[in-house]
């Protein structure tokens, strides 16, 4: 075989006997750590109402505290997976959550916006730091199963979010703001549970240490075509996230404006569009996996159209119905996403990893104060009668190359029938020690 034909294929390396599965327990470590910091993360809209009635707050306020927790995240999480890329330092993701530690205390005790401001911004690196480390480890436990190592990952963070505002409902605003110090020992066992996990990514840092020499660079496509096609995985990112963040900041405004219901039932509505994400994240990671990430993507950004359409002009119950629908559909393209720009871009996890959710942290924040501007100047009915169109970004899907195909294909002219695997997944498992 010619190094020519070696060089412009995919970066694999010889079949190392049979590939070892996913270390399980990891993968769930992660995830009950991503709910427990996801929980904090979904306890600051949770109080928005709360907020807005103690300190005569716009929508435009609220979509600012939204903007400052999410472009504080947005703007760091490339720069640690960058980092820490080339430095791995795997017990960031246990200091990392004194970030949201301190963030969650100087929220329960804010006496005015400027402060709140500030609680969120610092709730918003706490999650910064961990993304995009927690993303890797996720990949490196993945034992080749990318999708379903994300999607296990992914559905913590998803489950945490959607507890956020119930706690809140049922907590929070039935005891006060003080309250909510008490989530820091939710602060508290996720960095001991982090701290275990950094034991063992320590173990695999070292060995992907002694397998340097093997380790992919190569990418399946033409530099020119890996930045097209990364631009269409933002735009597709962008609708996703600026109409999600129409529901985590305003969907209780919403509920209780349109039908008069009250801020509990509201938050439990909430709680049901975020709670179902959970189902479509696990269907979307393990489906990418089979059947391809390309047909998940496409299928859950244009397929979720008709539902968001029809949202803004139907009753409670429909509302209710068509919210799970659209939560389910929307979320399971994530995973998907996320795996197939690691693909694009091997050897670069954590700044993939944080790109993107710093991209759509960032988006999400933006879409958020720039929806409060336009619910001030309209109403919020209309900013979900805009927000529906934002799905039809998903024909943009059809653009993007086929790269598992490509992949296996680069196996296969190399090694043969049996194809390859990537050096990270041939790399010995230790024992999980958390």
């Amino acid at each position: 075989m010619s190094e020519e034909v070696a060089t412009r294929n995919f970066a694999v390396v010889p079949p190392a006997g049979p590939a070892k599965g996913p270390v399980y327990a990891i993968l769930f470590t992660l995830g009950t750590c991503h709910l427990l910091i996801d929980i904090i993360a979904g306890l600051v809209p949770g109080v928005y109402p709360m907020l807005k009635s103690a300190y005569g707050l716009t929508f435009s306020q609220i979509g600012v505290i939204t903007l400052t927790n999410q472009l504080t995240s947005s703007m760091v999480q490339p720069l640690i997976g960058y980092y820490t890329d080339k430095h791995p330092r795997p017990y960031y993701l246990a200091m990392g959550m004194l970030c949201s530690l301190f963030g969650i205390l100087f929220l329960a005790y804010a006496h005015d916006y400027p402060s709140i401001v500030i609680s969120a911004t610092i709730v918003g690196l706490g999650s910064a730091v961990f993304h995009p480390e927690s993303s890797r480890v996720a990949r490196l436990a993945s034992g080749g199963q990318h999708g379903l190592a994300q999607s296990i990952f992914q559905v913590g963070g998803n489950f945490g979010f959607a507890l956020g505002p119930l706690l809140a409902a049922f907590v929070v605003l039935r005891r006060g703001q003080s309250s909510i110090a008490w989530f820091a020992i939710d602060a508290l066992v996720t960095m001991g549970l982090l701290w275990g996990v950094g034991r063992w990514y320590k173990k695999r840092v070292a060995a992907r240490a002694k397998a340097k020499a093997v380790a992919p660079v190569a990418s399946p496509l033409p530099r020119v075509k890996v930045i097209w096609t990364m631009a269409i995985l933002l735009i597709l990112i962008f609708s996703k996230y600026i109409y999600l963040s129409s529901f985590t900041t305003y969907f209780t405004f919403y509920l209780i404006s349109k039908f008069h219901v009250s801020i509990q039932n509201a938050q439990v509505h909430l709680f049901l569009f975020l709670g179902s994400t959970v189902t479509g994240i696990l269907i979307g990671g393990p489906l990418g996996d089979r059947i391809g990430r390309r047909y998940i993507i496409w299928f859950s950004i244009l397929g979720v159209l008709p539902f968001t359409l029809a949202l803004p002009h139907v009753n409670l119950l429909w509302t209710g119905i068509l919210t799970v629908v659209i939560a389910m559909i929307l979320s399971s393209a994530f995973s998907a996403i996320l795996v197939y720009a690691q693909e694009l871009v091997p050897g670069n996890v954590g700044m993939i990893a944080g790109l993107f959710f710093g991209f759509a942290f960032g988006i999400a924040g933006i879409g958020a104060a720039v929806m409060g501007k336009i619910a001030d100047r309209t109403s919020i009915f209309f900013v979900y009668q805009l927000c529906a169109f934002l799905p039809a970004a998903g024909i943009l899907a059809f653009l993007l190359p086929d790269i598992d195909s490509k992949k296996h294909r680069s196996s296969k002219d190399i090694y043969g029938e049996q194809g390859g695997a990537h050096v990270e997944d041939q790399l010995p498992i230790n024992e999980p020690q958390v």
